[in-house]
């Protein structure tokens, strides 16, 4: 066993480094990609560098455990909070725009159409076509005053 591990040179790890990337395009996950480049690194430096089969394996180690948090920066989507103010808030961007009612509002309830959505108003009676303004959004409930 102490045998393999002697023998373990630079052409080792530079292929295993790229038969473990191969395998990351038979099994996509993003996780065997960084393990083939931890090996591939200590192939590299141990190209320039002439270390015992030991600190090769413990250099492989700590480039494997150091590119989990370098991954997971990598990965992590940067949202920009101020890009899109109303992302999950949808009912919210309405507040303060103006619409043409699409039902009337009777007994303070009524509809208008945006798009392909038809929201549900509430407000004064006001007959269908009226221009009305959103003054207040609760959840998916909207309350309308005339514009």
């Amino acid at each position: 066993m102490t045998d393999m591990f002697v023998s373990l040179g630079t052409w080792n790890w530079l292929i295993f480094g790229f038969i473990v990337m191969a395998l990351e395009v038979l099994a996509p996950g993003v996780f065997l990609f960084w393990l083939g480049l931890a090996a591939l690194l200590v192939g590299l430096i141990s190209f320039a560098v002439a270390v015992s089969w030991q600190i090769q394996l413990v250099m492989f180690a700590i480039f494997a455990a150091a590119a989990v948090p370098v991954w997971r920066r990598l990965a992590r989507p940067k949202l920009d909070a101020s890009a899109s103010p109303f992302l999950n808030k949808r009912s919210e961007a309405l507040l303060g725009r103006e619409f043409t009612l699409e039902k009337p509002i009777i007994d303070g309830n009524g509809t208008v159409r945006l798009g392909d959505t038809v929201w549900r108003v509430a407000g004064p009676d006001t007959p269908a076509g009226t221009r009305v303004k959103v003054v207040q959004v609760d959840g998916a409930n909207l309350t309308v005053a005339a514009a």
